[in-house]
Protein backbone atom coordinates (compact mmCIF):
# COMPACT_ATOMS: atom_id res chain seq x y z
CA UNK A 1 0.00 0.00 0.00
CA UNK A 2 1.19 3.68 -0.82
CA UNK A 3 2.25 5.92 1.79
CA UNK A 4 1.96 9.16 0.45
CA UNK A 5 -0.37 10.79 -1.80
CA UNK A 6 -1.17 14.14 -3.67
CA UNK A 7 -4.28 15.76 -5.30
CA UNK A 8 -5.31 19.27 -6.30
CA UNK A 9 -8.57 20.91 -5.27
CA UNK A 10 -10.09 23.99 -6.86
CA UNK A 11 -11.02 26.01 -3.82
CA UNK A 12 -15.37 26.41 -4.76
CA UNK A 13 -17.02 29.87 -4.11
CA UNK A 14 -19.64 27.88 -1.83
CA UNK A 15 -16.70 27.28 0.30
CA UNK A 16 -15.76 30.58 0.82
CA UNK A 17 -16.93 32.64 4.13
CA UNK A 18 -18.10 35.72 3.59
CA UNK A 19 -13.95 37.40 3.87
CA UNK A 20 -13.57 35.47 0.58
CA UNK A 21 -11.37 32.88 2.53
CA UNK A 22 -11.66 29.01 2.31
CA UNK A 23 -13.78 27.85 5.43
CA UNK A 24 -12.22 25.93 8.21
CA UNK A 25 -14.22 22.85 8.56
CA UNK A 26 -13.68 22.66 4.81
CA UNK A 27 -9.45 21.49 5.05
CA UNK A 28 -11.43 18.25 6.67
CA UNK A 29 -13.20 17.54 3.82
CA UNK A 30 -10.02 17.85 1.55
CA UNK A 31 -8.43 15.76 4.05
CA UNK A 32 -10.97 13.19 3.88
CA UNK A 33 -10.57 13.66 -0.01
CA UNK A 34 -6.63 13.47 0.10
CA UNK A 35 -6.95 10.21 2.19
CA UNK A 36 -10.10 7.97 0.35
CA UNK A 37 -7.55 9.10 -3.01
CA UNK A 38 -4.40 7.44 -1.02
CA UNK A 39 -6.20 4.15 -0.58
CA UNK A 40 -7.76 4.48 -4.23
CA UNK A 41 -4.04 4.73 -5.90
CA UNK A 42 -3.12 1.60 -3.61
CA UNK A 43 -5.87 -0.63 -5.30
CA UNK A 44 -8.62 0.08 -2.70
CA UNK A 45 -11.51 1.40 -1.78
CA UNK A 46 -13.09 2.41 0.66
CA UNK A 47 -16.65 1.10 -0.16
CA UNK A 48 -15.23 -2.02 -0.60
CA UNK A 49 -14.02 -1.87 2.66
CA UNK A 50 -17.24 -1.24 4.27
CA UNK A 51 -18.56 -4.37 1.90
CA UNK A 52 -16.05 -6.88 4.10
CA UNK A 53 -17.24 -5.43 7.44
CA UNK A 54 -13.81 -3.30 7.66
CA UNK A 55 -15.05 0.65 8.87
CA UNK A 56 -13.09 3.31 9.35
CA UNK A 57 -13.67 6.00 12.62
CA UNK A 58 -12.11 9.22 13.05
CA UNK A 59 -10.21 9.45 16.60
CA UNK A 60 -8.79 12.61 16.57
CA UNK A 61 -8.46 15.16 14.06
CA UNK A 62 -6.51 18.53 14.05
CA UNK A 63 -5.84 21.60 11.84
CA UNK A 64 -2.94 24.24 12.21
CA UNK A 65 -4.25 26.95 10.11
CA UNK A 66 -0.67 28.91 8.33
CA UNK A 67 -2.57 31.21 5.46
CA UNK A 68 -5.22 31.62 4.17
CA UNK A 69 -6.64 30.16 0.71
CA UNK A 70 -9.24 31.70 -1.19
CA UNK A 71 -11.73 31.30 -3.81
CA UNK A 72 -10.52 30.06 -7.50
CA UNK A 73 -7.06 29.26 -5.85
CA UNK A 74 -6.22 25.64 -7.02
CA UNK A 75 -4.53 23.67 -3.60
CA UNK A 76 -2.26 20.83 -3.31
CA UNK A 77 -3.31 18.58 -0.81
CA UNK A 78 -0.84 16.23 0.31
CA UNK A 79 -1.33 13.18 2.51
CA UNK A 80 1.31 10.79 4.07
CA UNK A 81 0.87 7.98 6.48
CA UNK A 82 2.63 8.66 9.53
CA UNK A 83 1.99 5.26 11.60
CA UNK A 84 0.29 2.12 12.27
CA UNK A 85 -0.38 0.51 15.10
CA UNK A 86 -2.89 -2.43 15.52
CA UNK A 87 -5.76 -0.85 14.69
CA UNK A 88 -5.04 2.37 14.30
CA UNK A 89 -3.43 4.74 11.65
CA UNK A 90 -2.02 7.73 11.74
CA UNK A 91 -2.11 10.67 8.96
CA UNK A 92 -0.43 13.59 7.75
CA UNK A 93 -1.58 16.32 5.97
CA UNK A 94 -0.53 19.93 4.47
CA UNK A 95 -2.39 22.09 2.09
CA UNK A 96 0.01 24.38 -0.33
CA UNK A 97 -1.04 27.07 -2.82
CA UNK A 98 1.68 26.77 -4.91
CA UNK A 99 5.08 27.53 -2.62
CA UNK A 100 2.95 28.51 0.48
CA UNK A 101 2.22 26.31 3.28
CA UNK A 102 -1.08 27.17 4.03
CA UNK A 103 -2.05 24.55 6.81
CA UNK A 104 -0.74 21.37 8.53
CA UNK A 105 -3.01 18.72 9.95
CA UNK A 106 -3.04 15.52 11.22
CA UNK A 107 -6.04 12.26 12.02
CA UNK A 108 -6.05 9.33 13.96
CA UNK A 109 -8.08 6.56 12.21
CA UNK A 110 -9.38 3.19 14.15
CA UNK A 111 -10.78 0.13 12.34
CA UNK A 112 -13.94 -1.15 13.57
CA UNK A 113 -16.05 -3.97 12.49
CA UNK A 114 -20.09 -4.02 11.77
CA UNK A 115 -20.22 -4.58 15.40
CA UNK A 116 -18.39 -1.58 16.52
CA UNK A 117 -15.63 -3.21 18.22
CA UNK A 118 -11.76 -2.01 16.98
CA UNK A 119 -10.23 -4.42 15.07
CA UNK A 120 -6.90 -4.75 13.61
CA UNK A 121 -6.42 -3.47 9.71
CA UNK A 122 -6.20 -6.56 7.66
CA UNK A 123 -2.74 -6.83 6.20
CA UNK A 124 -3.44 -6.05 2.78
CA UNK A 125 -5.05 -2.30 3.72
CA UNK A 126 -1.67 -2.04 6.06
CA UNK A 127 1.09 0.39 4.40
CA UNK A 128 4.38 -0.15 5.00
CA UNK A 129 5.49 2.28 7.17
CA UNK A 130 7.19 1.88 10.38
CA UNK A 131 5.13 2.12 14.15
Amino acid sequence: MRTEHQIEIRVAYHEVDSMGRLYHGHYFTYFEKARLELLRASGEIYREMEESGVYVVVTHCECRFLAAARYDELLTVRVRVKAVRGARIEHEYEVWNQELLVARGYATLAMVGRDGKVRRLPDQWRPAVRS
